[in-house]
């Protein structure tokens, strides 16, 4: 299949579908806040989320339960006003679409109402369907997400590779078949086997976008905080950090620090 590049003016879900059909990759960045979003949107990125690891990257959680509804809202409204090209999807928090469908429609319908957001996304298979239809009957886009589900992480105990097991992995072919079946006009799939995620991809029609699943996908998202380097105590083997601000942003405050202290700041110049 031909890498051709098409430019387009505003991405949308129909985009996507268009980049797969065109082998063109796919490139996605988490942001959760206004400045960033302009950074990420005005370098090109195709689909920003605004994943709920805000709650990990953002307010300091273990884990992605703890965000809710408000927050998310909160972050995607300050995401959307500065976005200009991007399609922006946004993560319905735990505990807002898992055990009643008119649940998930109404947070999904919050979403996109009081944030300005372009889609939704939400976590596993045949087990939340019942959600995704009812969304997705409504008008409302929506993005599935298999494999390491971090919303369920404490069923699952362990930040591991999944379905690394045949049987696993054969329920993880039949949920993406289903969220295509259902509607769903792309799919995350994240940290299971490269040959299995290549697998998946080849075998439905909407993208396929990975985060620690191979090269043999249509996309990849990384959390924007992490391939920047602002973070430091998350290591995963697919991670690669195109910068170290963590780094870079500590030695300018540790200048502005004593540029303050020694009088060096401001100079006669940076006052009125």
């Amino acid at each position: 299949m031909s890498a051709s590049k098409k430019e387009y003016k505003r991405v949308t879900v129909k985009s996507l579908i268009e980049m797969k059909s065109l082998g063109e990759k796919i490139s996605m960045l988490t942001a959760y806040d206004y400045t960033m979003a302009k950074i990420v949107d005005g370098a090109g990125v195709d689909v920003i989320l605004v994943g709920d690891s805000a709650s990990n990257v953002m307010a300091g959680h273990e884990t992605t339960l703890p965000i809710t509804l408000d927050q998310m809202i909160y972050h995607a409204s300050s995401v959307v006003r500065a976005i200009d090209r991007a399609l922006v999807v946004v993560d319905l928090p735990f505990g807002t679409y898992q055990s009643d469908p008119k649940e998930a429609l109404r947070s999904a319908i919050r979403i996109m109402k009081e944030s300005g957001g372009h889609a939704v996304k939400l976590e596993g298979g045949k087990e939340i369907k019942d959600s995704i239809k009812k969304i997705l009957n409504a008008g409302i886009p929506v993005m599935g997400h298999l494999g390491l589900t971090p919303q369920s992480i404490y069923k699952f105990g362990t930040y591991t590779v999944r379905a690394k097991e045949e049987e696993e992995a054969l329920r993880l072919i039949e949920d993406a078949k289903l969220l295509e079946r259902l509607g769903c006009f792309a799919l995350v799939l994240e940290k299971i086997p490269a040959a299995l995620a290549q697998q998946v991809a080849e075998s439905i029609s909407i993208p396929v976008i990975g985060i620690g699943a191979g090269g043999g996908v249509d996309g990849q998202v990384l959390v924007l905080h992490d391939m920047l380097g602002m973070t430091q105590e998350f290591h995963p083997r697919f991670l690669r950090r195109y910068l170290s601000l963590h780094e870079e942003m500590t030695t300018a405050i540790n200048q502005y620090i004593d540029d303050v202290k020694s009088s060096d700041f401001p100079s006669e110049n940076e006052q009125y």
